[in-house]
């Protein structure tokens, strides 16, 4: 994003609301950090009013029991400011933690529930830093951004309202240099608002980049990509560093230049009054010392929040900008439609795809005016060459993507009318590559769903015959995991894929069936649990085995989108067409 419509943001009044109304539960809150900068504002220019009046009053008289009073009652002040300080700090910061927490689980649980296109184009890195980063962003607009501002300004037009009431002359002078202090503070506000903004798009490639090499990493060093994938890191840091030193060097010459144009009021102060002071009798005279003193304060009291104020904008503007970017993750509407109110305990499993045109992209199809039927209880597999669009089919069965034209339906019912959950828990789905968590086998298998007990999930393990195998790991159902299920093979996540499946006793299964790439012992398990899975069931099979495709009851044929032919086994053989030669180049040595 340029410096220029990051400009323009903090002037978003729109986006500003839309900020705020996340804050609206909390409105007592708002009102109470609100009324606390008021009196703090209030409160903030006594203190050196009543040190003016105890130097001119009382000390220069000899009234030591009036000074002790006034002492005391400065001391209080301290006390009260102190409190309200705290509370103010406290409140705001509460208030920002409070909307970040609620403002989080919003987005996580949009997240979620975005279709799959959106993760096929947007990097996972980019999300977390959406649903991390940004958000804390969003933090520092109630805790350092906004009401503090305004507390500040508060706080700034008080200390110029009593300086001027005191001696409007003397609070010229002193704030003759203040006009280089403004041009400074904002060609600092400007400088460090590009350098933010070119930290927060760093800190989003670091993120992106990360995460998608720390998930790839076997493919890396497999390649032996180690030392390119480390220079493209580099680089990566490098912008990082450099937007960083860029916002660095902003403050380094922003705050001297602050405490110069301090230094020189305070000169000028100084020099106005006692020049001023020998031109008047003895007695005004005197009492210039008192406003000299409080002066002095007033111009740090003054300086403390200007120092700030200019990085406060910073902090709310890049705290706008990031809200901007969390608000579209909010407002995307590629989302899973879950408007559909059927919700049946059991379907009878009759599948039928009427004229299905699907696209992951544009009307770029991947899959073209597909026509077919699975009657309840039959078997299915889907074969054909990579690309060919298996994969998408069994995705859409599932509503993981939505069609682009005409109906899929289950019963006779579209899916989209099917309540997504409903739906979900009727068809099981088994897929080739297997995500595993960080956790326990049992927690893997039951997804960490309260409501499965370990008994069920034996008891499914022992419908398709892996229960021994489980109970032959280290720890049995409690062995740990690791994350993506790194100290399992390949066969044995695939078979804690089948109890997942198993436990909802699907009527729908959807199978991509992976066993060219296990060993012997676990392929047999599989083949066995694939068998007691389907039996009963109504199934689609990506067929990567010839034993499937045998016992499959239909076989569609797939060829770039399209159905290429229909049938059983031994009829698409004595066809001798297109799956004749598919079969005899991929599948005759199966």
């Amino acid at each position: 994003m340029s410096s220029t419509s990051g400009n323009k943001k903090i002037f978003d009044w729109t986006l500003l609301r839309r900020v705020f109304s996340l804050a609206a539960p909390y409105r007592k809150k708002v009102m109470l950090s609100l009324g606390l900068a008021i009196l703090l504002a209030l409160l903030t220019p006594v203190r050196p009013w009543l040190i003016q009046i105890t130097v001119n009053n009382y000390i220069r008289n000899g009234m030591l029991d009036w000074v002790i009073r006034i002492t005391l009652i400065q001391f209080g002040l301290l006390l009260v400011e102190t409190l309200f300080r705290f509370f103010f700090t406290f409140t705001t910061s509460w208030l920002g933690q409070t909307v970040v927490k609620n403002l989080r689980v919003r987005v996580f649980n949009k997240v979620v529930g975005l279709n799959l296109s959106q993760f096929d184009a947007t990097p996972i890195g980019t999300l977390t830093t959406r649903t991390i980063n940004d958000i804390e962003s969003v933090n520092e607009v109630f805790s350092d951004g906004l009401i503090p501002i305004i507390a500040d300004f508060l706080s700034i037009l008080s200390i110029l309202f009593v300086m001027f009431w005191v001696d409007w002359k003397l609070a010229l002078i002193s704030l003759a240099p203040f006009p280089f202090l403004i041009l400074a503070t904002y060609i600092f506000k400007e400088s460090v608002n590009r350098s933010f903004i070119r930290v927060r798009n760093a800190v989003a490639a670091l993120n992106a980049f990360v995460q998608e090499h720390l998930t790839g990493i076997q493919v890396v060093q497999t390649f032996a990509a180690e030392e390119r994938e480390f220079d493209k890191f580099k680089k990566i840091n490098k912008e990082h560093r450099n937007a960083n030193i860029n916002a660095i060097f902003a403050y380094s010459v922003f705050f001297p230049v602050v405490e110069i144009v301090l230094a020189v009021s305070t000169g000028l102060l100084v020099w106005w009054a006692a020049s001023h002071a020998l031109q008047l009798p003895p007695e005004q005279g005197a009492e210039m010392a008192g406003k000299m003193i409080s002066f002095i304060l007033f111009l740090n009291l003054l300086f403390r929040p200007l120092r700030v104020i200019a990085d406060k904008f910073n902090v709310l503007q890049m705290g706008m900008v990031a809200s901007e970017r969390v608000f579209k993750v909010l407002d995307n509407e590629d989302y899973i439609q879950t408007e559909g109110s059927f919700a049946p305990d059991k379907v009878a499993g009759k599948i039928e795809f009427d004229h299905v045109w699907f696209a992951y992209k544009d009307e770029q199809y991947v899959l073209k005016d597909l026509n077919f039927t699975v009657e309840p209880g039959e078997t299915v597999a889907l074969v054909g060459h990579t690309g060919s669009g298996k994969t998408s089919i069994i995705s859409l069965l599932n509503r993981l993507y939505h069609i682009n034209k005409g109906s899929i339906r289950i019963d006779g019912v579209e899916v989209e009318e099917y309540r997504l959950e409903a739906l979900r828990r009727q068809t099981g789905v088994v897929l080739q590559d297997v995500f595993l968590f960080s956790g326990s086998v049992l927690e893997n298998i039951t997804l960490r769903n309260p409501a499965i007990s370990r008994e069920q999930v034996e008891r499914a393990a022992k419908m398709i015959g892996v229960h021994e195998f489980i109970e032959s790991l280290p720890g049995g159902y409690d062995y740990k995991v690791m994350e993506r299920g790194a100290t399992l093979s390949l066969g044995q996540r695939q078979i804690l894929s089948f109890i997942r499946a198993l436990l909802y006793d699907p009527s729908i299964l959807i199978l991509d069936e992976a066993t060219s790439s296990v060993d012997t012992e676990s392929e047999q398990l599989i083949q066995q649990a694939i068998e007691n899975l389907i039996s009963g069931r109504t199934a689609i099979v990506i067929a990567h085995r010839l034993s499937t495709i045998r016992k499959a009851d239909k076989i569609i044929v797939l060829d770039k989108g399209e159905i290429r032919e229909i049938g059983s086994h031994e009829e698409l053989l004595e066809r001798k067409g297109y799956y004749h030669s598919l079969y005899e180049s991929q599948f005759e040595k199966g």
